[in-house]
């Protein structure tokens, strides 16, 4: 599917049609909420593998969104729940979601390797319980906030991981429409921001260098997993202070210079949490980008 050249211009159009309202505060994000689950999946044997399915009503096919939710990649900042806002406004336009859960830094079993190995097994318990719910697995958008923006970001560069990194996988289910909404996906070049911003140490996220493996972001950045053939759409707030405009730009710059298809969509007035509220002005431009790069009719 290649998108079209207007993607960018429908969701700035869409953005006139009403008030910015006050950004979002942290608070506003931690008290979001959406419908429950039409079912929930584990994918491992830990307490936070799991994902929730939001199917449509009717009869697929369905084009699927796996949300990947963010709060700086700990437990502290909510996470799936508040993803639930966006969930069941997408379910309400015909489009099925996946929406993931994983084990952070700090829980047991999280940060490297195993935030990235989930990632894996989400999408692999995706494409086992796709044929009983009808949902198509050719078209998927992976949509990630925050630190669920580095993720599938990640997702993305799956083919280009090393043979020698034991995240390497030889079958997976690929997914190549990304959109990240503020995501903090380059690693090597933004652990500075993600310190100030996450307080989090890019060993956290990345572990620690050994004989094995000397390059800590060989496996784990993004932007050294270009180019893969990803379409990229980088969303951030005009008044995001965790992950400032020129993140987005400095990441669509990078895999536009290495051959891939990245955009920016700057969301005016937003903060770093207006993407994620299915009320918000910025999610009514958001919306327009998720259903062109399924492939759906404007609406």
């Amino acid at each position: 599917m290649t998108m079209s050249p207007s993607l960018i211009a429908t969701a700035l159009l869409a953005s006139v049609q009403g008030a910015v309202a006050a950004p979002m505060s942290l608070d506003d994000y931690l008290a979001l909420d959406g419908p429950a689950p039409t079912a929930q999946f584990a994918y491992g044997p830990a307490p936070s593998q799991y994902a929730q399915l939001f199917r449509p009503a009717g009869t697929g096919p369905f084009p699927v969104v796996m949300l990947v939710h963010g709060g700086c990649w700990t437990v502290a900042f909510g996470g799936i729940g508040q993803m639930r806002s966006v969930a069941g406004a997408l379910a309400a336009q015909g489009i099925a979601v996946w929406n993931v859960e994983y084990r952070r830094v700090d829980e047991e079993g999280g940060g490297y390797p195993g935030t990235y190995e989930d990632m894996h097994a989400a999408l692999d318990s995706l494409q086992q319980h796709a044929p009983q719910y009808q949902l198509d697995v050719n078209r998927i958008v992976a949509m990630g906030h925050s630190a669920g923006g580095q993720l599938v970001q990640w997702i993305a560069g799956r083919e280009k991981l090393p043979k020698t990194s034991p995240l390497y996988r030889d079958k997976y289910l690929p997914v190549k429409n990304i959109l990240s909404l503020g995501g903090l996906a380059d690693l090597r070049h933004e652990k500075d921001l993600i310190k100030s911003s996450c307080e989090r140490d890019i060993a956290q996220l990345a572990g620690s260098a050994s004989t094995e493996r000397p390059d800590i972001y060989s496996d784990t950045n993004a932007a050294d997993l270009i180019p893969n053939g990803s379409r990229t759409v980088l969303a951030t707030g005009e008044l995001d202070t965790i992950s400032p405009p020129r993140v987005a730009h400095d990441y669509a710059a990078k895999a536009r210079l290495a051959g891939d298809h990245a955009e920016v969509l700057i969301l005016p007035g937003a903060s770093h949490y207006d993407e994620i509220a299915a009320t918000s002005n910025a999610w009514g431009m958001v919306l327009p980008v998720v259903r062109e790069m399924l492939g759906m009719a404007a609406k």
